[in-house]
Formats: structure tokens, sequence, C-alpha cells
């Protein structure tokens, strides 16, 4: 059986979607669905289990003989939650029982990190996994230093030889897009919140710049459609011997004005942008550019080729955005 914590999320249900076309057996999810329309993420999944993270425990204690892969992709991940308390205890304390169980049952771990531990980028976006590495990085938000403070707890139990699951890898995602993000609100990916405006004649709106070294919607990021993070995923699965942490986007940043354009072309609609005050209570800690470096996968021996920009805006608006049917 495998376990995917956040099955029920964007990430983790697009992970089931392909454990499950690969025939990998059981699959059982940990999640809270709560009363909106997450469920549907996983209305086409056959599944052996739906746990609430409560339950964890006790249900691993009953079922975890049964367990021989978990992909910890669960976590409060929205970088405006003001609930310090509620982070730590999603983000670090479970990720701790989780290492600890799996350690203690020989039981392989994948875990999500995330591009938000690098902050403003200062430090470079290097994903090296070393104690005195990590300790340079200076995340912006709770959410980007919870992630963070797992990467260096277990980087300090790697250091030390002390127990540590048969195979494990911490994968720093970056700005991913792709179908099943509808219950994200506000935190789903600018395609999917730009795409109606423009199908209602509306404009994409986009943040005006406060750098002069960025145009307006010139601010970049590593935008990574969820396919390619799933197919590291599954590698990772079929190479029981590689671990460590790794960067997950494409090694190549574009800005939000090439990922509106390409919204706008993949829907068929003129390119129409207009650009607005970045607001006060995130001006100050705005990320102007991101870029995975990818060296450290790619020598891990990762060699597939990462989906371009416009190739995966195309994929995701016309196949799930604009279909009858938007979920995997």
């Amino acid at each position: 059986m495998i376990l995917v914590t956040g099955g029920a999320g964007f990430i983790g249900s697009n992970l089931l979607a392909a454990l499950e076309a690969r025939g990998a057996g059981d699959l059982a999810v940990a999640d809270r669905l709560g009363s909106d329309e997450k469920w549907r993420n996983l209305a086409k999944r056959e599944l052996a289990a739906i746990v609430s993270p409560a339950d964890l425990p006790e249900w691993l204690a009953r079922h975890g003989a049964e367990v021989s892969m978990i992909f910890h992709l669960g976590a409060v991940s929205a970088t405006t939650e003001r609930d310090a308390d509620l982070i730590v205890a999603s983000n670090f304390t479970l990720s701790l029982m989780l290492w600890d169980w799996c350690a203690d049952h020989g039981v392989r771990l994948v875990y999500a990190s995330s591009g938000a531990t690098y902050g403003d980028g200062s430090a470079g976006f290097d994903d090296d996994g070393s104690p005195a590495g990590l300790a340079r990085l200076r995340p912006l938000n709770a959410y980007g230093w919870s992630k963070h403070l797992f990467d260096r707890r277990v980087a300090r139990l790697v250091a030390e030889g002390r127990n540590a699951p048969p195979q494990w890898a911490g994968l720093k995602f970056f700005n991913v897009y792709g179908p099943n993000e509808q219950h994200k609100g506000e935190m789903r990916s600018v395609v999917a919140k730009i795409l109606p405006e423009l199908t209602a004649g509306r404009s994409a709106i986009l943040f005006r710049s406060h750098r002069p070294d960025f145009p307006d919607g010139g601010q970049m990021r590593d935008f990574v459609h969820v396919d390619d993070c799933v197919a590291v995923m599954l590698w990772l699965r079929d190479n029981p011997g590689v671990s460590g942490l790794f960067n997950v986007g494409t090694g190549r940043a574009r800005s939000f004005a090439d990922l509106a354009r390409a919204v706008c072309a993949s829907a068929g609609l003129p390119p129409r942008l207009e650009f607005v005050e970045t607001p006060e209570a995130i001006r100050a800690k705005y990320q102007y550019f991101t870029e995975a470096r990818m060296e450290r996968l790619r020598d891990a021996g990762y060699a597939a080729p990462f989906i371009g920009l416009e190739d995966g805006v195309r994929r995701y608006v016309q196949d799930f955005l604009l279909a009858d049917d938007p979920y995997r």
C-alpha cells in the first residue's frame, strides 16, 4: 500500500491519478476534505482508505505493516496563513512523526519541501542539503520557515548518521500549476485565476513592479507543471537508491507577463494585461525572481525533459480549465 498525505490536495491528487494509472496497488489518503468541493479531486480514484491527519498515528499502528511507501504532501500551504502554531503542528511536528515512523519501520519517504524556503533569493537557489548550506537561507513567511525547519532537522539527522528511512527525498517545489487546484481559492496558480477574467472579456490583472530593474509584470518565477512534479516522484519510486534534497522546477524563470500571454493564446484570446499596485501588506516580502538550480536532480540521474511554459499552460487551459470536466 502507498500512503499519500495531502492526497485530496493539488499535487497529491495528481500523484494518486498517476499511481493508479500505473497499477501501483492499494492507495490510501490522509487529508481533510472539509465542506467544499475538494472531494472532487478524489472522485475518480479507487482508494483503500481516507484517513484524517489527526487519526494517522492510530491508523499507522493498525495498518503500518501494509505500507511500503509514504508520499508526505500534506501541509498548511497558504503563504498568508498567520497561525504559526497551526503551521508548525501540520508542517513540522507531523513531518517529524512520519520521518521517525518510516525510519523505525523501514518505509520509504518522499516529502514536499518548497521553493519558499529560499526567501527573497538573495542566498541563491542552490538545493544544498547540508546543515551549513541550509543555515544560509532566510524564508520570508511562516509557511516557508516551517518547511525549512523540517529540511534542517532532516539534514542534521542524516549528517549525524541517526535513524533514517531506507530512502528519503525532500522536494523543493517551485511555482506549480495544473489541474485539481480549484479548492485552493486565492492560493490557486495565476493561470487558474486569470482565465475566468479573460473569458469574461476583462483583462489579466498583474502586479506593478516596485523595483527599477523589473518592468510591470516582469517579476519572474520558475513555473513548473504539476505533471513534472509527479514525474519526479514516480522516478524516485522507481529508484529507491536515490535520497536527498532536490529542487523541482524547470530551471528557467519566466515572467508573469509571459504566463498571462500564454493563457490568452491558449484560450484563443488577444493579450489583455492590466497592472495594479502590489498590496502594501505583501510588498516588502514579495519575491521578484525565483529559478531552481536543477544540477543535483540531474546528477542523481533524472533525465526527463521539463514541460515548457507555453505547452504546459496550453495543456492545462485546453484539457482541463475549458473542458466540461476540469478534474483529473
